[in-house]
């Protein structure tokens, strides 16, 4: 499990279309098919320990709350941070007081490109 930042200083200003105080953070690409969801995690909410079924990245827009890698340890995820998890990669994700987020699925996913790694977990 990694977990990156994508903070609006990493962001590139947008000058073109008459564009005025607005910042562009690329987060990944794709050159395969992908899936995009959007996650609601309500305060005291979990979605349960399973595998990734391909490369997943979440990616926390809303709120805080925490993952787990395949040791199942906890660790703390916020807005401005997103987690990748790999195919087959055990996980678990929840929050005390709600989280929502963007879920990236693709066999092809490589956040670190375009983002800096924060950490990394087993």
């Amino acid at each position: 499990m990694k977990i990156y930042r994508f903070s609006k200083e990493k962001g590139k200003k947008v000058e073109r279309y008459q564009s005025h105080l607005a910042t562009y953070v690329k987060m990944t690409q794709t050159t395969k098919a992908a899936t995009i969801g959007y996650m609601y995690i309500d305060g005291e909410g979990t979605v349960g320990h399973h595998p990734a079924p391909i490369p997943q990245l979440f990616i926390v827009v809303e709120g805080e709350g925490w993952v787990t890698g395949e040791n199942q340890k906890r660790v703390s995820i916020k807005n401005g941070e997103a987690v990748l998890w790999e195919k087959g990669e055990w996980h678990t994700s929840g929050s005390e007081k709600g989280m929502t987020a963007i879920v990236i699925q693709s066999e092809e996913l490589h956040p670190e490109a375009f983002m800096e790694i924060k950490k990394q977990h087993a």
